[in-house]
């Protein structure tokens, strides 16, 4: 009974120990078992002993781990981690188009939506993945008025981060009807100055839609310009998303038409003053009167239009607002002699003296470009006078003497508005020569004659 009680270690040892004789046998097989472990087994016709043959068999005990194999099959590979993620997104969309009764099935597509919100906060390609299952148009199916208004937002919210950096997903968005049903949910009876979860969500989607060209005009043209400045008058909370999304349908020519008639114009002044948004509201601003005749002349009536865009070329700690008004009052004072005469009147000579001199580089070209404009004009009907007066010189007798007396009536007139102008000049180079912090005597009218002095004769814009 004892024999049969042997292990199986303690029977291959006695076995080894018959059938090798003085250890030869043994340190033969031992070798040949190494070299067999370092090489890779190549079958070959040379015949094998049986010792030999038994004593490597014996040899080859089995670890305690396992084979080198059994362990990378126990390691979960790339391509299964790419398939479980594969069939989480699978459930999660299927849990889109659930079944049964309704309570049920809201709770499911509302688990689901919140789910995709999630996965494709910060992976873009598990937006793309989402995308590619169908996840859209259930969720834009959510924004049906009778579901409650907690699935509605958590859908929109879906939606956003699903259109994230992907120009795909935002054409898809709104190719399946996105935009109009978003509009369906607007409640215009909500109150001014009240945060409204919906509006909110209904505006970061605009914004995050219209970043795509092939979006603005459908935008524009589908009504959702009055609710985005309604947004940006009374909501504070999206106020800046409001703007941005404006900003991007006035990229668009087309969009000014609708822009202007909803009242942008007066939107964006009352704005500007307003550190946070006045950077954008100058911008949208720029768009409009770039391309619309329309928007120059709402701009012109407007009260205060001009005092308040010259008074933002004061504000040196805001150069880009300062730029941006540049190029309003540069486009109003190229196309229009009246905009020019309103703004001469509004005493806009001495900012843009003070811009050519402290401002950024494009803001000193936009200025010296106003002021050239403003001088040329100027110019322009000094000569047309002095021919008018001179032209009856020729005259003999006493109407000689008459026109030569008021020649010299004029001259005298002419001189005392120069002798004002310097004057002028001078106590405006000494203010700004204090507001840079600069030595007067550093900053002679010479100089400012060489400022106001642009030698580019091109009647094109800088941008």
């Amino acid at each position: 009974m004892t024999r049969l009680t042997l292990t199986a270690a303690i029977l291959r040892r006695k076995l080894l120990q018959a059938l090798t004789c003085g250890g030869c046998s043994l340190s033969l097989s031992l070798s040949l078992s190494l070299s067999r472990q370092r090489k890779p087994h190549v079958a070959t016709l040379k015949p094998v002993s049986k010792s030999d043959r038994l004593g490597q068999l014996i040899l080859e005990e089995p670890s305690e781990l396992g084979s080198d194999e059994m362990e990378v099959e126990l390691a979960p590979t790339e391509n299964q981690k790419s398939e479980q993620e594969l069939e989480e997104f699978q459930r999660v969309v299927s849990m889109l188009h659930p079944h049964g009764n309704a309570d049920a099935a809201g709770d499911c597509r509302r688990e689901a939506a919140v789910e995709i919100r999630r996965m494709a906060k910060e992976d873009a390609d598990a937006r793309e993945t989402l995308a590619m299952l169908g996840a859209i148009p259930p969720l834009i199916g959510m924004l049906d008025a009778e579901l409650d208004l907690d699935s509605q937002i958590t859908a929109l919210y879906a939606l956003l981060n699903l259109a994230i950096g992907n120009d795909m997903n935002k054409a898809a968005i709104v190719k399946a009807g996105a935009v109009h049903k978003m509009l369906r949910l607007i409640r215009p009876e909500s109150p001014p100055e009240v945060h409204n979860p919906l509006s909110e969500a209904i505006v970061a989607n605009f914004l995050s839609l219209s970043a795509l060209d092939a979006n603005k005009q459908i935008i524009g043209l589908s009504g959702a310009v009055p609710f985005l400045i309604k947004s940006l008058r009374q909501n504070k909370n999206c106020r800046q998303d409001a703007l941005r999304a404006l900003f991007n349908l006035s990229i668009v020519a087309t969009n000014s038409q609708h822009l202007i008639e909803s009242g942008i114009i007066d939107t964006l002044l009352t704005a500007i003053g307003d550190m946070e948004v006045t950077d954008h509201a100058l911008a949208t601003l720029s768009n409009l009167v770039a391309s619309s005749a329309e928007a120059r002349q709402r701009l012109t009536r407007a009260n205060d239009s001009i005092p308040i865009l010259i008074d933002v070329l004061g504000w040196t700690d805001a150069s880009s607002c300062q730029e941006k008004s540049a190029y309003v009052l540069m486009v109003m004072a190229h196309k229009s002699h009246a905009d020019r005469a309103a703004m001469s009147e509004a005493g806009i000579s001495g900012a843009l003296l003070e811009l050519t001199l402290i401002g950024t580089p494009l803001a000193q070209k936009r200025a010296s470009r106003i002021l050239q404009m403003m001088r040329s004009k100027k110019g322009k009907e000094i000569s047309e006078s002095s021919f008018a007066v001179s032209a009856p010189m020729t005259v003999e007798g006493k109407g000689k003497a008459k026109v030569e007396e008021v020649a010299g009536e004029m001259s005298d007139e002419k001189m005392a508005v120069k002798q004002l102008v310097q004057q002028s000049l001078h106590c405006n180079m000494r203010r700004i020569a204090r507001r840079a912090n600069l030595p007067e005597e550093i900053m002679p009218v010479e100089h400012l004659n060489k400022v106001l002095a642009v030698s580019s004769t091109s009647k094109s814009l800088p941008f």
